[in-house]
């Protein structure tokens, strides 16, 4: 910037010559250059290059802590990644665990009604039918028995079934179909 002295000095001088003492009109202004000393400026250099290898120790600073700030950015970020893919994993099998237990579970209700279908149907014979029948009619205080049988509630067959019953162990009728004027024949 040395070639923009002689201006800038002429500029300064006139606005303070403007202003302390108007009638003065500065011209022209020549500044030559100096000459420094072997000593001071081989000082002024070393300051130059200290400042030099301040800066870019300073750059080399910062450009080491952005990169150790990024790498400390990426490992927190992959660490995240890592709790949140261990915490899908983990959900994940605790979803296969809760599948696999309610599919066990369905399993043993199906076995179990399989087998209680298996067992009912070894059961639900007509020997059991009947004296199932032949209690639930035991309950019954009064029996009616009359011309129009086919207007009972019951199955006739069943009915059937537990009068010959009846009738093959010799045991006479106890209803109250007598005392209501009913015949009952045996």
């Amino acid at each position: 910037m040395f070639d923009q002295i002689d201006e800038t000095m002429k500029d300064a001088l006139q606005a303070d010559c403007t202003r302390y003492a108007p009638s003065i009109e500065i011209i022209s202004v020549r500044v030559t250059k100096p000459r420094i000393p072997e000593r001071v400026r081989r000082n002024f250099e070393q300051m130059e290059e200290e400042r030099t290898k301040e800066a870019e120790t300073q750059k080399k600073i910062a450009i080491t802590k952005a990169e150790k700030n990024a790498y400390v950015s990426k490992i927190v970020m992959e660490q995240k990644l890592m709790e949140k893919d261990s915490l899908r994993m983990q959900k994940e099998i605790e979803n296969a665990m809760y599948i696999a237990r309610e599919k066990s579970l369905a399993d043993a209700k199906y076995y179990q009604t399989m087998k209680e279908a298996e067992a009912n149907k070894l059961k639900l014979t007509p020997q059991f039918l009947e004296l199932k029948f032949i209690k639930a009619i035991s309950y019954i205080t009064k029996m009616f028995f009359g011309n129009k049988i086919s207007n009972m509630l019951m199955d006739q067959r069943l009915l059937g079934n537990f009068l010959r019953h009846l009738k093959g162990r010799n045991v006479s009728y106890i209803s109250c179909a007598k005392d209501c004027g009913k015949n009952v024949s045996t």
